[in-house]
């Protein structure tokens, strides 16, 4: 990244030192460790965003293809996409099936809400 070799380092560190002196030359290279530290990981951040924004791209652009070719003979590319997209719309609604053995034993009609938080707290008090 920048071209310093071991002199130049020694420079550096030289002319640090008596600039600042020995009581705050320890602070000031924390301090500019601390600034390095935190531009990598903003710049990881938004790395790891634009990755994922454009794999997002991509996958809606093949859900379109998808669904113009009429979802038959795709190619291994958005079969992929598509079933990364079920499983993530699986994910997200598991949350909300119910168990049925455990609604069945407490005597309350199993319906897709019901094994929220609230709505459990909600029929505990009206079994009471």
């Amino acid at each position: 990244m920048f071209d310093i070799g071991f002199w130049e380092l020694i420079v550096i560190a030289i002319m640090g030192l008596v600039v600042l002196g020995p009581e705050r030359l320890p602070v000031a290279i924390r301090t500019v460790k601390g600034w390095i530290s935190g531009v990598r990981k903003f710049s990881d951040t938004v790395k790891t965003e634009l990755t994922e924004e454009l794999r997002v791209h991509e996958m809606h652009s093949n859900l379109k293809k998808a669904e113009q070719s009429g979802m038959k003979n795709l190619s291994p590319e958005i079969e992929e996409s598509l079933k990364s997209l079920k499983e993530a719309a699986e994910m997200v609604t598991r949350p909300y099936e119910t168990n049925s053995s455990s609604s069945e034993e407490s005597g309350v009609a199993s319906n897709s809400v019901s094994s929220t938080p609230v709505n459990n707290k909600l029929e505990e008090d009206a079994n009471k």
